[in-house]
């Protein structure tokens, strides 16, 4: 018989697996209904017109692809293909192809299926007598007139403005383009303007121009509005931050030489930037400077003193002098006791006076490297105290 202390800890294990259980069975189910949801709101999802009907094509091309090397499974298929038809346009293969229509779809899986049924005889259509044709134009447009031929709009399909050649002037796209929807306005891109997107827009100019082409790229970036041409010479204006030069158009405004320490605050620096500055806090070495770092400070902050035209912390500086000392007294310290513990044996005090020199050699090489850019070096003189 187990003690009522085993038998405790026992039920305890018991519980605490069961809880931990039951909490990973929560997080999965979770899990599990998330993706669910997330699928269902896919499969309910409501594409364009258009948008549905080029799914629908692109799935019976995917079931084609599926199908293309299937064959007919009874046992003579040279016998069912010559009695049957070839498998490639049967009726088999079309069925095989409709059971897993729209199920590769990821949005508007529902909306196909509704769709499949109001395209089931054009499809039929198509499969026995019209593959030579091609699907999205025989369905999409000709058919169930969900979408319109490329560069086409509205109901009526008409053209988009300047087809076939110059729909928008080549810079902007047709509103409504390949679907029953829009206004066939253009949509001009960026830096174009006008109904024809044949005129650059406020911030660009006219950098080429034929009977077929207009080019406007971009003004510099000290203009304000328009500008002629490129650089900061064309500018009719400039921005804030820069001031017109007769001569070079806009030049930037050296914000940090207008005053004697520049519009920043007390313990800042000013960086001049094009059209702008930037204030930036001094090095906490620093009271007041004129750039990044303790070299650049007016004056030394409480608890800094200036040494070689350097900020440099008091209470390091003390530390570091410590530091010289005591390794000049161990280097003096190791020469004085080579001396009296070999004085007897000149060539043993040779050799073991220079390891020693080799040694304290090795030691200050590897800290001046080690040190060369970490702040001032101490003085020799400085080492005693």
């Amino acid at each position: 018989m187990l003690n009522s202390k085993a038998q405790i800890l026992i039920v305890t294990c018991f519980l605490s697996l069961f809880t931990s259980a039951e909490v990973d069975i929560e997080k999965v189910s979770q899990k599990v209904t998330d993706k669910f949801v997330e699928k269902q709101i896919s499969k309910s999802t409501v594409l364009p017109p258009c948008q549905a009907c080029k799914a629908l094509v692109g799935s019976f091309s995917k079931g084609m692809e599926r199908t293309a090397r299937n064959k007919f499974d009874g046992g003579d298929a040279a016998w069912e293909e010559e009695k049957m038809k070839s498998y490639r346009n049967s009726e088999v293969r079309l069925v095989e192809i409709q059971e897993k229509l729209c199920t590769d779809l990821d949005k508007g899986e529902d909306q196909c299926h509704k769709l499949v049924e109001d395209a089931e005889q054009y499809i039929e259509d198509w499969w026995f007598n019209k593959q030579d044709t091609d699907l999205y134009e025989f369905l999409c447009i000709e058919s169930l007139k969900r979408c319109c031929p490329s560069d086409h709009y509205g109901p009526e399909c008409k053209p988009c403005p300047g087809y076939p050649d110059r729909v928008c002037s080549n810079n902007g796209r047709c509103k409504g383009n390949g679907t029953r929807k829009g206004n066939g306005a253009c949509a001009c891109d960026s830096g174009y303007t006008g109904s024809m997107c044949d005129s650059c827009a406020d911030g660009y100019y006219q950098a080429y121009k034929d009977e077929k082409v207009v080019l406007c790229s971009s003004c510099h970036v000290s203009c304000q509005g328009a500008c002629t041409q490129a650089g900061s010479k064309g500018c009719l204006a400039c921005k804030v931050g820069y001031r017109m030069d007769a001569e070079h158009g806009c030049m930037d405004i050296n914000e940090c030489a207008i005053e004697d320490h520049g519009p920043c605050g007390s313990n800042q620096f000013c960086v001049n930037n094009d059209g702008s500055y930037s204030c930036l806090d001094c090095d906490r070495a620093c009271n007041g400077c004129d750039g990044d770092g303790p070299d650049n400070c007016f004056s030394c902050a409480k608890g800094y003193f200036m040494n070689e035209q350097m900020c440099v912390d008091e209470a390091q500086y003390s530390r570091d002098r410590h530091v010289v000392f005591a390794r000049y007294a161990v280097y003096g310290g190791l020469t004085i006791a080579t001396c009296i513990i070999f004085q007897n044996s000149q060539k043993v005090a040779f050799g073991i006076g220079l390891a020693v020199a080799l040694y304290i050699a090795a030691s200050e090489h590897y800290i001046s490297q080690s040190n060369q850019n970490a702040g001032p070096k101490l003085p020799m003189g400085d080492a005693s105290m």
